[in-house]
């Protein structure tokens, strides 16, 4: 089994831009019963945890189909799960996304509200959409 590696600047810098991170950021405390929703309730679980020489394309499919996608995506870089499939992303996508999320989305020491509405505006500020 290979380690993961860590992302690389760029790669942080297009998962900050990521349409998928920003719906996140807006779901993320929106539902709290959003996986008795998912797409995923009536799919085999295996489909979403992939060998690691297998292609995750099934799965993502499906998440992209979901409603709950953002608030599931929310709660895999809450809880930092970097295995299988998560709210259409991949482990490798959202390692990149857990590094933006936990610089600009979790509330900072100093007593930074958690509902705070401009989140997603400072998200979109450190790397402007082009």
């Amino acid at each position: 089994m290979t380690r993961a590696r860590m992302p690389r600047p760029h790669e942080v810098a297009a998962a900050r831009r990521d349409p998928r991170l920003l719906r996140a950021v807006r779901d993320r405390q929106e539902d709290d019963a959003w996986r008795t929703r998912g797409t995923c309730q009536s799919v085999d679980p295996e489909t979403f945890f992939p060998a690691p020489n297998e292609p995750a394309d099934a799965a993502v499919a499906l998440c992209r189909s979901c409603d709950v996608q953002g608030s599931c995506l929310a709660w895999a870089l809450e809880v930092g799960d970097c295995h299988g499939v998560w709210g259409a992303t991949t482990p490798r996508e959202r390692r990149a996304m857990l590094v933006a999320w936990r610089n600009e989305v979790q509330p900072d020491p100093g007593g930074v509200d958690e509902a705070d509405p401009s989140l997603r505006d400072r998200l979109l500020t450190l790397v402007p959409l082009s």
